[in-house]
């Protein structure tokens, strides 16, 4: 059904903030919190509102209508019983469609031609190898096969191969193999039986990784990201400031200004990561969002830039704040659930009194339904601590997370290790 009001809490003749889906919790949270402190409504636009439990909690209002449609998406907008005062998302998937209806509203907002030509990873690598901006050997492939044959090319020339969706996001379907029989079994589940699929088929590139936050035309700042064990892709901590010499955080900022001026963007906020290879840095990927992984509360902790706040006013036509206001390290460490089962009890323990800790939070709830998905959906806890450096911030997140506890009906979850 579309076009339904879900829910409508609004206040009459008060400016709106539409967000086109959005994250579950975390940064969709923060961004109707972001809006009600500027004297602005928000307003959530789903395909089903009941998926997102902060709606209920906060409040906020709600109508159901096909965020898959871009022309149904900009028909709800100017359905809405009151002045729109700005289109976005939270959402990788709805960036685009959130632009496209702003724009369409004569609102603020990044093109949508170049946020849908880098939300395509294929069009993307494209698009900055011809700028001259470095990335991975890659090969786009839309059949199995295909993709068995390039991986083996990518494999007898670099050693392992990279197999990842051509749209995604989360590192959900990223894997790394190291033969053409492990190249097929990644690839399956992205081709196979799935007309019009593409993926990409790439070298490995080695190195630590990091990403760049930017905003506009500038660099807020470099984090450094912590993964678990190949073959996967998934992100089990950041440090934010990166602990870097300044000539390669500079490198690092300036590559990832090259790959945003070659795709056509540097309008509001982006999340470039990028690996520091043996031959300098190489763009991961580019994100045309606010990156995910609480790395905007980490950016807070450490620098006091509120970048939820800051794309809000952005998006609203108001000059962002983007000085920082204090200089700490900060580091994030996630609790993931290992096995199945159902939550009994979840606890923070004695993680929010540990030295340096600002924010301990098990997500999983009693009764909740557990299930691994070996992707980011399976953290179920995270907590930030600051340090004076990113060591001393890493030690104390990392003495806390362990602190958590969540029990369930089958095996206690644990913390992934995260170095």
């Amino acid at each position: 059904m579309r076009g339904i009001p879900h829910s409508d809490p609004t206040r009459p003749g008060t400016p709106h903030l539409v967000l086109v889906e959005s994250n579950t919790t975390g940064s969709g949270r923060a961004f109707c919190a972001a809006a009600r402190d500027r004297g602005v409504d928000p307003v959530l636009l789903s395909r089903d509102p009941d998926r997102y439990p902060y709606v209920a909690r906060d409040g906020i209002a709600a109508v159901t209508v096909d965020t898959a449609d871009r022309a149904e998406v900009l028909r709800a907008c100017r359905a809405l019983p009151g002045p729109v005062a700005g289109v976005t998302s939270s959402s990788e998937y709805f960036v685009a469609s959130a632009a496209a209806a702003a724009r369409s509203l004569g609102l603020p907002a990044p093109d949508p031609g170049a946020v849908d030509r880098t939300r395509d990873k294929a069009r993307q690598r494209a698009v900055l190898a011809a700028a001259g901006v470095p990335v991975p050997a890659f090969h786009e492939v839309a059949s199995v096969p295909a993709g068995v044959a390039a991986a083996r090319a990518v494999i007898a020339a670099a050693g392992r191969a990279v197999v990842k969706p051509v749209l995604g996001s989360g590192s959900d379907g990223v894997r790394l193999c190291a033969s053409p029989g492990e190249a097929e079994t990644a690839l399956l589940p992205l081709l196979g039986g799935r007309p019009g699929a593409r993926a990409l088929v790439e070298s490995y590139l080695e190195g630590p990784e990091y990403s760049v936050e930017t905003f506009d035309d500038r660099v807020v700042g470099v984090t450094a990201k912590h993964l678990g064990p190949h073959p996967l892709f998934l992100e089990t901590g950041h440090e934010h400031p990166a602990p870097l010499p300044a000539d390669r955080e500079r490198a690092l900022a300036e590559t990832a200004l090259a790959a945003l001026a070659a795709l056509g963007l540097g309008w509001g906020p982006a999340h470039v990561e990028v690996r520091l290879t043996a031959a300098g840095p190489a763009v991961v990927e580019v994100n045309p969002r606010l990156a995910g992984g609480m790395i905007p509360a980490l950016v807070a902790a450490a620098t006091g830039v509120d970048l939820v706040g800051a794309t809000v006013d952005r998006v609203l036509g108001r000059g962002p704040d983007l000085a920082p206001h204090r200089a700490r390290a900060a580091a994030i460490r996630f609790l993931f659930a290992t096995e199945p089962g159902t939550v009994l009890a979840a606890f923070t323990g004695a993680a929010a009194d540990l030295p340096g800790v600002v924010s301990a939070v098990v997500t999983a709830r009693e009764g909740d339904r557990i299930e691994v998905t070996r992707s980011f959906r399976d953290r179920i806890g995270h907590v930030i601590a600051l340090g004076r450096d990113a060591a001393e911030a890493a030690d104390r997140a990392r003495e806390a997370a362990g602190a958590l506890a969540v029990l369930t009906a089958g095996p206690e979850p644990v913390a992934v290790p995260a170095d």
